[in-house]
């Protein structure tokens, strides 16, 4: 009997005995005066076993069938490992049309043992930022790198940027390192869909930034500016205030998406039969609009703070990497070891030596811009010179072997040498 059936009695025993009325022990047991007297005839009737519940070791009408739960633990085991009871869940309704709440998958687990454990969150030493109160107003940049396949291939990096106002991934993309690249389409792929962003957090990579950003007091007074990164020239085209965070928990959004994906991602590549990288990128886009559908969250502003992307703008244009060269005789241009002339003669004369920006697009393209246009260019091959005919050169000579009885063969003896020195002086005139 539990405490509470235990009381009711000792309070029913004590009004049969004549030592509490009723009324007093209705307001003892928190129940009405007509509750009291149907427990005291039910004391009567069946003694102290009948104030006990009367569904105690029944099964529930809405209890689980056991096969439900071994086919549960099954599917767990043998398709759905890794993914949390949430999760779990989900797929068990997308995948099997089972209906199970994450609390039931939970308690299936832990009678059969399996324990989902999951790393405690650190206490917070700092005051969590608020959301901004329209999308677009910031995005969140960032790249990890993890075993997305698991032992399928090998471990690469997803590049990925979240709206801090509503949650949404705009952009994701994998390849096998971090790289520019893969920043460079996170950021088209997002521009593309939603429009331009008013600003962006990153990370301090050199990516993000030059290593001689800083500038010494003597430049700031002659009024030099920072140097930019390939991608840093292109948030700048595109007016995006791009701040580089100090501490991961300045962008927390973007890092709180790894924890997510991580746990998510993983399963649904593996239910899919990914194997290679080009693959997870051709299923990624349904992947992370599923995700998106699921964690998105409405804005405290129904304004958008989109900049909508002009017609007339190139984004393949626009995330390049730039070099300065100088023009050739012939309008020539040399880079990465390639001779480039302008595919189509410009309107306007370029002087020689004239120093120009060549930019490099994501597809290899090499490009002059100048005054806002892109020049096409083609590649020129150098012209042959004849080779020189080259002069005979005189052979070496033949090694010289010294002879058995020559004197460099036989060892030195310091006293002979000696004796034969005093010998010729005394046979000398």
């Amino acid at each position: 009997m539990t405490g509470a059936e235990l009381k009711k009695v000792l309070v029913v025993e004590k009004i049969l005995g004549g030592q509490m009325t009723n009324c007093e022990g209705a307001a003892v047991l928190g129940v009405t005066k007509r509750q009291v007297i149907r427990l005291k005839q039910r004391y009567e009737a069946e003694g102290a076993q009948g104030l006990t519940h009367k569904n105690r070791g029944r099964k529930p009408a809405h209890a689980l069938e056991d096969a439900v739960k071994e086919r549960a633990v099954e599917l767990y085991l043998a398709k759905y490992r890794g993914s949390n009871n949430c999760h779990f869940a989900e797929l068990l309704a997308e995948h099997e049309s089972l209906q199970l709440s994450s609390s039931s998958v939970r308690r299936i687990l832990l009678a059969k043992g399996i324990n989902q454990t999951k790393q405690r969150r650190r206490s917070k030493t700092h005051q969590p930022r608020e959301r901004k109160p329209q999308a677009g107003m910031l995005w969140q940049i960032d790249a990890k790198p993890f075993a997305w396949l698991e032992d399928r291939a090998p471990a690469f990096v997803l590049h990925a940027a979240i709206d801090d106002a509503i949650g949404t991934v705009v952009g994701a993309v994998f390849r096998s390192a971090e790289c520019r690249d893969g920043y460079s389409v996170v950021m088209q792929q997002g521009i593309m869909k939603y429009g331009i962003p008013l600003g962006l957090y990153s990370d301090r990579h050199t990516i993000f930034r030059s290593p001689n950003e800083k500038l010494t007091l003597e430049q700031e007074l002659a009024g030099e500016t920072k140097p930019l990164s390939h991608f840093g020239k292109a948030m700048a085209d595109l007016h995006i205030e791009h701040i580089k965070a100090v501490t991961p928990h300045a962008k927390g959004r973007v890092e709180r998406l790894w924890v997510s994906l991580r746990n998510r991602l993983v399963v649904e590549l593996r239910l899919l039969g990914i194997t290679t990288l080009e693959a997870a990128n051709e299923v990624l886009p349904w992947l992370i609009q599923k995700h998106n559908q699921q964690f998105a969250v409405s804005p405290k502003s129904a304004e958008s703070a989109y900049v909508k992307l002009d017609k007339q703008l190139n984004l393949n244009h626009i995330f390049t990497i730039r070099e300065p060269r100088q023009l050739g005789p012939g309008n020539t241009i040399s880079y990465n070891g390639t001779s480039y002339t302008f595919a189509v003669p410009p309107a306007y004369r370029f002087d020689t030596k004239k120093t120009v920006e060549v930019r490099e697009t994501l597809s290899g393209e090499v490009l002059v811009w100048h005054k806002g246009e892109a020049l096409k260019l083609k590649k020129t091959e150098k012209p042959q010179r004849k080779a020189e005919p080259k002069t005979k050169k005189a052979s070496s000579a033949l090694q010289r072997i010294p002879a058995a009885s020559h004197p460099w063969r036989s060892a030195w003896n310091p006293k002979q040498a000696q004796n034969n020195t005093k010998t010729k002086t005394v046979q000398a005139p």
